[in-house]
């Protein structure tokens, strides 16, 4: 279940605050998120490669067509696996996209808007005494 515009908001303001009170800690606690999740992925799916490579190969020896075929399925599999893994993974330094799965094709230009209307709601709470 995805999470709320307001659930989100507020979850960015606490990294943002994070961020400006403890950057080495808020650092280190990036590093364990996501990109560690599909790092992992990405090599497990190159394992499984290298098992399908080798399922191929003994399909092929002992001269069972099955075998081969699933060994070929295998890395197929694998591939497509590693792959997508590779494209969602973050890069360093870089806020992985909270929620919806077209925040990455819409690029900056989004992002800025969604900056610019919170900037202008924050100055609206502010001129009116934070109501």
């Amino acid at each position: 279940m995805p999470l709320s515009e307001h659930e989100q908001r507020m979850l960015e303001q606490m990294e943002r605050a994070l961020y400006a009170e403890d950057p080495k800690f808020a650092s280190a606690l990036e590093g364990s998120g996501l990109r560690t999740y599909t790092r992992r992925r990405v090599y497990q799916a190159v394992a499984g490669f290298l098992v399908g490579i080798a399922l191929l190969m003994a399909g092929m020896v002992a001269k069972q067509v099955w075998l081969s075929v699933v060994g070929f399925l295998v890395m197929l599999g694998c591939a497509v696996l590693a792959v997508t893994g590779w494209r969602k993974a973050p890069k360093p330094g870089e806020q992985p996209a909270a929620g919806a799965p077209h925040a990455r094709r819409q690029g900056r230009q989004k992002r800025s808007m969604m900056d610019r209307i919170e900037q202008r709601w924050q100055r609206r709470r502010d001129e009116h005494g934070g109501q």
